[in-house]
């Protein structure tokens, strides 16, 4: 199972001055170091560090499916997650909203569910017993701010 960061692409475009998923220039702020978890690293924005606030649509184009969202990045650049395993991101809640996408991008009707932090990767095969699903997005329980992604493939 292999846990996905944000689109690189997008990351450098946001990076190097570019537009949000809004049209907008990223908010800049200091972590606390507290749920400022970075879709790049995968990790928590260290306290003390400068953050990116964004609006992000981790879908390639708008559909009535593609949820925009606030996310974060470490201003600097940081090491994009490769790693095996649960990414720490998904550490720092008792519990996820995992949903089932489609090739196409569109959610399948009874995939999301909230699920416990340690069930996350379970439930993810689970999802991916079902042929149609493409892909699998960990988002907020609480705010419903997309994650990071796990593609069929991982």
């Amino acid at each position: 199972m292999r846990f996905t960061p944000y689109n690189l692409d997008f990351i450098q475009h946001i990076r190097a001055g570019g537009t949000d998923a809004n049209g907008q220039l990223p908010e800049r702020a200091i972590s606390d170091g507290q749920g400022k978890p970075c879709r790049c690293c995968l990790d928590t924005v260290p306290a003390g560090e400068e953050m990116l606030i964004l609006a992000a649509r981790p879908f390639p184009a708008p559909q009535p499916y593609a949820e925009t969202g606030p996310i974060f990045f470490c201003a600097k650049d940081c090491t994009p997650f490769a790693g095996d395993g649960v990414p720490p991101i998904l550490t720092a809640s008792p519990d996820y909203l995992v949903k089932g996408y489609t090739a196409d991008h569109r959610i399948r009707y009874g995939t999301g569910q909230i699920t416990p932090a340690d069930e996350v990767e379970t439930y993810a095969r689970t999802l991916f017993e079902t042929t149609e699903i493409a892909y699998v997005d960990v988002r907020s329980a609480r705010n419903n701010c997309f994650l990071t992604r796990i593609p069929r493939d991982g």
